[in-house]
């Protein structure tokens, strides 16, 4: 039976992504600092083989204790490492607390980066992939959450080297790439703002994609052989400007900080 090992599995993408590979014959496991997200996401799994893992991906450590965790009830066998886990900071960013501009980065690039560095061998023996979130915030440069774009490119990044440095090893590596995803991210409310990031995509007159689409899109990249997998009308629209209409971009970019 093939084996993925969800961060970010008590809500969110990482509960509907738990649920599809389930679904589909997988076992699953499921990392998160939330014990009562990951109990409901296993209850709603229901008989499918499932385990629950506490995981806080900044530990380096923990990751290791993880990932052996779940292999040693897998076979040791881990098909699938989906680096999900993540954070959003929003709001002025000169405005933005040192906690919380470390925080970001700790979570949304370093936890991706621990889970590759301690994921690797596992895939390599089974020649698997690694899946990585990134967003569309890290296509161009995003006004309003600059330190989350910045991982978001950071993670697109170490996806796009490590599919480079890792292919001749069997693994396949993607960059899954979402604009705005119907999750609980959506209801914090930026620095310095009065309104949540939801009330704000709304205003701007942008599309909500169901949770359930971002989890098919994990599954299409697991399968695929592609190496960025775009989710929303937003990001596809984003990629193309970022290609072919910078200067374009630039000015949404400035229009959207005012």
């Amino acid at each position: 039976m093939q084996a993925i090992f969800i961060t970010g599995g008590g809500s969110g993408i990482g509960r509907a992504t738990a649920q599809l590979f389930a679904s589909r014959g997988w076992r699953v496991g499921l990392a998160d600092i939330n014990e009562a997200g990951m109990v409901e996401t296993a209850r709603l799994i229901g008989d499918a083989p499932v385990s629950t893992h506490w995981l806080d991906v900044r530990d380096r450590g923990g990751w290791d204790e993880a990932l052996a965790e779940f292999a040693s009830v897998s076979g040791g066998r881990i098909d699938v490492v989906f680096n999900n886990a993540g954070v959003g900071v929003g709001g002025d960013f000169a405005s933005t607390t040192t906690d919380e501009l470390q925080r970001c980065v700790d979570i949304n690039l370093m936890g991706v980066v621990w889970g590759a560095h301690a994921g690797h061998r596992y895939l390599k023996e089974s020649r698997g992939c690694l899946v990585n979130t990134a967003s569309a915030a890290g296509i161009y440069g995003t006004s309003g959450v600059a330190i989350y774009s910045a991982t978001k490119f950071a993670v697109r990044g170490l996806s796009e080297a490590l599919d480079g440095e890792w292919t001749n090893q069997g693994i396949r590596v993607r960059a899954l790439l979402p604009s705005f995803i119907d999750t609980a991210i959506l209801d914090g409310t930026p620095v310095g703002s009065n309104h949540s990031m939801r009330d704000r995509v709304r205003g701007a007159g942008l599309e909500f994609t169901p949770v359930e689409t971002a989890a098919q899109t994990v599954w299409d990249a697991v399968h695929g052989d592609g190496l960025h997998y775009l989710v929303g009308k937003t990001a596809r629209r984003m990629w193309f400007g970022a290609r072919f209409l910078r200067g374009s971009m630039r000015k949404m970019a400035r229009a959207g900080s005012k």
